[in-house]
């Protein structure tokens, strides 16, 4: 079985080797995770008439692994809120976070390829081996195979908010995207009108009466700004500047 553990921030994995034998239990820890102690000293205090024998010290280690899984989680779903309280508030926005929110994906793949198959050896442990899985005990490994389920659904479920936000991210910065280029654009329509009005006046036109007018060079002016100062509040109102 993998095992994992959380450590500064970053999951740490490992895998446990069981053997089993009519009277003995070896474990065999190699990366990360706890020691088994607690294991240990669960057998010591057995109560309610259990025997501490081979089936109820497997269960206690299968019962330590997935309880791991845990603190991971907590330390996960932590992380994705602090992530999604970012986002939602569109004060940062930007490839930081993204990388953020795909480097927490892809550690919850990690932590569902550890959970996942603990289910199947549980399972496997009750319906095949019932010298293992005995009647009294046969409760408490279902309740390790419920606990390895809902640890997979939950996975499941932050894994498909994960993925809910990096698509909002990447809609929230297509969008900001846009509203620059529509602002750009906006301002350049205004600064196209008085180009092209001036512009025709330095073409050098034989035939240009308004040249002759006294009032045509301040009337131009004013035309040319009333038509911007129109353009400029439509633009205004619908939104592009």
């Amino acid at each position: 079985m993998r095992t994992v553990q959380l450590w500064d921030e970053r999951i740490e994995t490992g895998e446990t080797h069981l053997f089993i034998g009519k009277n003995f239990v070896i474990a065999i820890r190699n990366g990360a995770g706890s020691g088994y102690s607690r294991v240990a000293e669960r057998l010591r205090s057995a109560r309610n008439g259990t025997r501490a024998g081979v089936p109820y010290a497997l269960y206690l280690v299968l019962d330590l692994i997935v309880d791991q899984f845990k603190p991971v989680m907590d330390g996960l779903h932590e992380r994705f809120q602090s992530l999604e309280s970012v986002l939602i508030g569109g004060n940062e926005l930007g490839h930081a976070n993204l990388e953020r929110l795909y480097a927490l994906k892809r550690e919850l793949t990690l932590l569902r390829d550890a959970a996942d198959p603990i289910q199947d050896i549980t399972q496997d442990l009750i319906r095949l081996h019932p010298e293992l899985v005995i009647r009294e005990l046969k409760a408490y490994y279902r309740d390790v195979h419920d606990h390895a389920v809902r640890v997979s659904t939950a996975i499941g479920h932050l894994r498909n908010s994960t993925s809910d936000a990096m698509q909002f991210h990447l809609a929230t910065l297509s969008l900001k995207q846009s509203e620059s280029v529509q602002k750009l654009a906006g301002w350049g329509a205004l600064l196209a009108l008085p180009t092209v009005v001036f512009s025709l006046y330095g073409m050098n036109f034989k035939f240009m009466p308004e040249l002759e007018w006294p009032w045509a060079y301040p009337g131009l002016l004013l035309a040319t700004g009333a038509a911007v100062v129109v353009l400029y509040r439509r633009l205004k109102r619908s939104g592009w500047i």
